[in-house]
C-alpha cells in the first residue's frame, strides 16, 4: 500500500499559505489541489517529489515509494529534441537500450502518430509538450503521480484523452492534481484539497461537490463567529456594568468578576477567525457601450494560414451587441487564426469579407499575452501605456494581484497568471465594447475564471471567445459557432461537440 503522509505541513512566503495540514493520501486517492495563483501549489507538491522544502512539518512517503512528478513546463535544454528521444531520456542511461519498448508503449497510451514521435518538441504545439512531460513521468512506472496544470495547452480531445487515461492507467495508485479546470477536477478526482492560510479543507469528495461542502463549512464558521463576537459584546457590557457596581458599592469581589469577564470576552475574540476569502487579484472589465446593433458582419469569407492554406469558409455571420460567441473546433482547425483575423481588421487591416461597425473598439487577448512588453514592469507598462499617474497604477496592480514589490520586476519574470492578470487589466484600461478571449482562462485560478465571467455577464459585454475550458464556455455563451468540414456553421449548443470528442476518445 503506498501514501504519502502530510504532517503539520505548512508555508511561509512572505505571509502565511497554508499551516498545519495533516492528511494522508493512499491507493486510489486522487486528490484536486485548489487554491488561487501563488498560495503554494507548486511548492507543495514539489515538496511531496521530494524536490523542495516546506516551512514547518514533514512529508513521509511509503518505503520505496516512486514518486512521478509532471511540471508546469518543459525544460529549454529539451526542446531540441523529438518526442520519442525526450521520453527515452527520461529512462536511466542504462536501462534505455534495453527498455526501449516501453517508450513506445506509453506513446501508445496517448494515441501519439508515428510521425509526430520523430518531430523536435521545439516544432510540437503547448498541448503535445505537455503530453511528452507526462509520457517522461509515465515511462518511469511511479507508485504515485502528481500532476501540476496538466490540461493548459490541452485541446479538447487531448483533455478528454487524459481524464480517461488517469481514471484508467493511474486508478489505483495515489494522484494529485493541482488544475483550475473545474471540469476536469470533476471528472478525475474522488477527493479535494482546499489550501487555506489558517484551516485548509480536506473533503472525499469531487470538486463540484467539495465546493458545495466547503460552502456549508464556511456558512457554519460564519454564524458561529457572529454568534462569539455576539458574546464577547455581552461579557465585556456584563463586566463594565460590574465594575462601576464594584466601584460604587465598593465590593471587591464585583470587581475581581468583572476581571474574569474581560479576560473571557479578550480569549474568545482571540480565538474568533474571519471566514477565509479567496485573495487572487479581482478581475474588473467595462464595456464603454455603442449604439450599433450590428456590430461585426461577415460575408464569403475564408480563413486561411498564414502560408495561405484554407482553414475554412463563413458564409454569412452577423455579431449583434450583447452576444457571446464561442468558436468551437478541434485543435488546427483556424480558431486562434480567426480571432487574429478579426483583431486586425478591428485595427484597420484591410481584411475583404469583414465589416466592422466604426463604433467597435476591441479589447483582444490572446493565449500567450504577447502583446505585453517582456522587459517593462507592470508599472512602468501601465503608467505610461495608459497614461494613468503612479500612484493610480500602484493601486490598479495592487488591486489586479501584485504587491508593491512585484510591480518594478521585468514582466517576463511574472509568473504566468501574473501575466494573465497584467493582461487582463490593461484590456480593462482599453475599455472596450467588444472582447476577443483566445483561451483568457489558462492560468488563471479558479475564483478569478469565475470573476471574469462575472464581469462579463454584468456588463453585458459582446465578445468572441475560444476556450477549452468547458464550465466556463457554459457559463458565459449565448451563441455558439463550430468549424467542422472547413465550414463555420452555428449549433444550438456546446454539448453535442464535446460528446462527439468524448466517444472518440472513448
Amino acid at each position: 500500500m503506498g501514501s504519502i503522509s502530510l504532517r503539520n505541513a505548512g508555508l511561509v512566503a512572505t505571509e502565511t499559505l497554508f499551516s498545519n495540514l495533516n492528511l494522508v493520501i493512499g491507493e486510489g486517492d486522487r486528490v484536486g489541489l485548489v487554491a488561487g495563483n501563488g498560495r503554494g501549489k507548486t511548492t507543495l507538491l514539489k515538496a511531496m517529489a521530494g524536490q523542495g522544502e516546506l516551512s514547518a512539518g514533514d512529508i513521509v512517503r511509503s518505503r520505496g515509494l516512486q514518486m512521478g512528478y509532471v511540471e508546469q513546463d518543459m525544460a529549454p535544454a529539451s526542446m531540441g529534441l523529438t518526442l520519442y528521444d525526450a521520453v527515452l531520456q527520461a529512462l536511466p542511461p542504462a536501462d534505455r537500450q534495453t527498455d526501449s519498448w516501453r517508450v513506445d508503449m506509453v506513446l501508445d497510451e496517448f494515441q501519439t502518430p508515428t510521425a509526430m514521435r520523430q518531430r523536435t518538441l521545439g516544432a510540437l504545439s503547448g498541448g503535445w509538450q505537455r503530453i511528452a512531460l507526462i509520457a517522461r513521468c509515465w515511462v518511469l512506472q511511479p507508485d504515485a503521480l502528481l500532476l501540476d496544470e496538466p490540461t493548459n495547452h490541452l485541446d479538447l480531445g487531448k483533455l478528454v484523452q487524459l481524464e480517461n487515461w488517469i481514471n484508467q492507467a493511474a486508478r489505483t495508485i495515489p494522484v494529485v492534481i493541482a488544475s483550475h479546470d473545474r471540469q476536469f477536477l470533476d471528472a478525475t478526482t474522488n477527493h479535494t484539497l482546499f489550501l487555506r492560510p489558517d484551516t485548509s479543507h480536506y473533503f472525499a469528495l469531487p470538486y463540484s461537490k467539495a465546493r458545495i461542502a466547503l460552502a456549508e463549512t464556511d456558512e457554519a464558521a460564519e454564524a458561529k463567529r457572529e454568534r462569539d463576537l455576539k458574546e464577547v459584546s455581552r461579557l465585556r457590557k456584563q463586566a463594565s456594568k460590574l465594575t462601576n457596581i464594584g466601584i460604587n458599592s465598593g465590593s471587591d469581589l464585583l470587581v475581581v468578576k468583572s476581571k474574569y469577564l474581560r479576560e473571557r470576552a479578550e480569549k474568545i475574540e482571540t480565538s474568533v477567525l474571519s471566514v477565509h476569502k479567496e485573495r487572487s487579484g479581482d478581475i474588473k472589465l467595462g464595456n464603454s457601450g455603442a449604439q450599433a446593433r450590428v456590430m461585426v458582419a461577415i460575408d464569403n469569407l475564408e480563413v486561411k494560414t498564414p502560408p495561405g492554406d484554407k482553414l475554412f469558409r463563413i458564409d454569412k455571420l452577423h455579431i449583434f451587441q450583447g452576444d457571446r460567441l464561442v468558436i468551437l473546433g478541434r485543435n488546427g482547425a483556424g480558431k486562434s487564426q480567426f480571432m487574429g483575423l478579426l483583431h486586425r481588421a478591428m485595427q484597420g487591416s484591410e481584411a475583404p469579407g469583414i465589416r466592422i461597425s466604426p463604433q467597435t473598439v476591441p479589447g483582444y487577448v490572446d493565449q500567450a499575452m504577447s502583446f505585453l512588453p517582456d522587459k517593462r514592469s507592470p508599472l512602468d507598462y501601465i503608467t505610461t501605456a495608459f497614461n494613468e499617474g503612479d500612484q493610480r497604477s500602484k493601486s490598479l496592480l495592487a488591486g489586479a494581484g501584485f504587491p508593491l514589490e512585484k510591480q518594478d520586476r521585468p514582466i517576463g519574470q511574472l509568473s504566468l497568471g501574473q501575466r494573465a492578470r497584467l493582461g487582463l487589466l490593461a484590456m480593462r484600461l482599453l475599455q472596450p465594447n467588444f472582447y476577443l478571449l483566445d483561451e483568457p482562462t489558462n492560468h488563471i485560478d479558479i475564483a478569478g475564471q469565475e470573476r471574469l465571467e462575472a464581469e462579463i455577464l454584468a456588463h453585458g459585454a459582446t465578445c468572441i471567445l475560444v476556450s477549452h475550458d468547458r464550465s466556463f464556455v457554459r457559463g458565459l455563451g449565448s451563441r455558439f459557432l463550430l468549424i467542422q468540414g472547413r465550414q463555420l456553421k452555428e449549433i444550438d449548443g456546446p454539448e453535442s461537440f464535446f460528446a462527439e470528442l468524448a466517444g472518440e476518445v472513448g
